[in-house]
């Protein structure tokens, strides 16, 4: 199975070994793959394990893992990666439809493992003639657009 971070990987050699614990990360690129991929399977434990303490809330696990299976996760772009930063485009399709969150995000490396800080959002939306994220192949105005009207 191709991994839900659209790597083009296999999911047993990409995200897998992250979120099962095999083994860490060594890029920030990996980790915040990894995090998509357990957004699309509801896993709020990796995703708050992989924050820096700071920022690491045992309770957010639930809110996440609701949050997460609330919408259905269409597609992860990833825009620029330099050094501890990170900027990506995740596709994702509510009750009101198909939105994106676009993100520059940044890690922190502390103690042989990388940790998502924090990130600033963008204001984003899926331009007309852009592919739709829903990977029907279709542009977005002849696609998923038209439902979202």
């Amino acid at each position: 199975m191709t991994c839900y971070c659209d790597s083009k990987k296999e999911f047993s050699e990409c995200c897998e070994p992250f979120l099962k614990n095999r083994s860490k990360p060594s890029t920030t690129e990996q980790l915040m793959r990894s995090r998509y991929s357990a957004y699309v399977l509801g896993d709020g434990y990796y995703i708050v394990k992989t924050t820096v303490k700071e920022n690491r809330f045992e309770d957010d696990v639930e809110l996440i893992e609701e949050y997460a299976k609330s919408v259905v996760w269409l597609g992860l772009e990833v825009l620029h990666v330099e050094d501890n930063i990170v900027e990506f485009k995740a596709y994702y399709k509510d009750n009101e439809g198909v939105k994106v969150q676009h993100e520059r995000s940044n890690f922190i490396y502390e103690n042989g493992e990388w940790f998502y800080n924090d990130g600033k959002l963008f204001s984003s939306k899926i331009e007309r003639n852009e592919l739709c994220p829903c990977k029907s192949g279709k542009k977005y105005k002849k696609c998923c657009e038209i439902k979202n009207l």
